[in-house]
């Protein structure tokens, strides 16, 4: 039997691509997996669509963290009770081999992060591999200078959690997967699974801009890295 895994959603107003990454998600786990639903209030028809589906592992959470993505990935993360977790975005949809693969990374890392194929919104390719589009690669100072890592195409161990959490409170100077990608190479190993295995649906609503763009000032990008290495450090006793 292998480890119980956690997939960590975040959702808010997704009514028009959630039942398809659920479909993608679930037919991979197992009877004793979950998917976690953290809900930052949708106003649309999001949490009925969920719960239509009528699957027991799936569990519904409103997030009373702090309106924002990062803190509604914070409060699915604490509500999961896995070994393993995968975080997942609400509008994409996973390649059928993803879990198998992620798990197979996942015996010899602490986080492993996927490439992933960016479509449309109809989900017609535009960039055939994130990784190749970035020059993605390991390292602190890489990624901690400019991170290309997608949250949605991580997946951990839940022992990272032990400095991870909570998420550093400003989530305008330090984003979930930004701080979760510099948690995982200051601190543990990271490896890079060189295959794409998430459609990366980038539709024009996204709540990230999925490395593609910044408007970012250069003393904001300066705020950043420094705020996020102050909150690295206190984590060294953790």
């Amino acid at each position: 039997m292998r480890k119980k895994i956690s997939v960590c959603m975040a959702t808010y107003n997704g009514e028009k691509y959630i039942k398809e990454q659920l479909d993608s998600i679930l037919s991979q786990l197992e009877e004793n997996d979950e998917v976690i639903v953290s809900d930052d209030h949708s106003t649309d028809k999001t949490l009925d669509i969920v719960r239509d589906l009528k699957d027991s592992r799936i569990k519904v959470y409103s997030n009373e963290l702090g309106k924002g993505y990062s803190k509604n990935f914070e409060n699915s993360i604490t509500h999961s009770t896995g070994d393993i977790i995968f975080l997942s975005d609400q509008d994409d949809v996973w390649m059928p081999n993803k879990v198998e693969l992620m798990l197979k990374e996942l015996n010899n890392a602490d986080l492993v992060i996927s490439d992933a194929v960016v479509t449309d919104g109809n989900l017609n390719v535009t960039i055939d591999s994130h990784f190749k589009r970035h020059g993605t690669k390991t390292g602190f100072l890489e990624n901690w200078m400019k991170t290309r890592y997608i949250g949605a195409c991580m997946a951990f161990h839940k022992g990272i959690l032990e400095k991870v959490l909570p998420f550093p409170k400003n989530q305008k100077l330090c984003a979930h997967d930004y701080w979760i990608a510099n948690v995982g190479e200051l601190y543990f190993k990271v490896k890079l699974v060189d295959v794409p295995l998430m459609k990366y649906r980038r539709h024009g609503s996204n709540a990230s801009t999925g490395g593609e763009k910044s408007e970012n000032s250069l003393m904001h990008k300066l705020k950043v890295r420094i705020y996020t290495f102050v909150k690295l450090l206190s984590r060294i006793s953790n």
